[in-house]
């Protein structure tokens, strides 16, 4: 299964200038098999991107909220730590 789920931001900590460019990175400690990620803010279904990165470009007060990344393996689904996203 798929397990050890981390994630960052960059800048550190996620808080980003408005219009600035925040990147959000997912990495997974343990899994087996070829493994696909998403990424949900605010715990909606619908995923605002897929790979282990998420680029927000320009980023607007829309823009903030809680961001966590999903990975699976086909099997099993594991979850990120959720990071607080804040525009200033």
């Amino acid at each position: 299964p798929v397990s050890g789920m981390s994630l960052w931001a960059q800048p550190p900590g996620g808080q980003v200038a408005l219009g600035d460019c925040l990147v959000l990175s997912c990495a997974v400690a343990a899994g087996t098999g070829p493994l696909s990620f998403s990424w949900h803010r605010g715990g909606s279904a619908e995923p605002l991107g897929t790979g282990p990165r998420l680029e927000l470009r320009h980023v607007g007060d829309e823009d903030s909220g809680h961001y966590q990344c999903r990975a699976s393996d086909g099997d099993s689904v594991a979850e990120s730590p959720t990071l607080n996203v804040t525009v200033l």
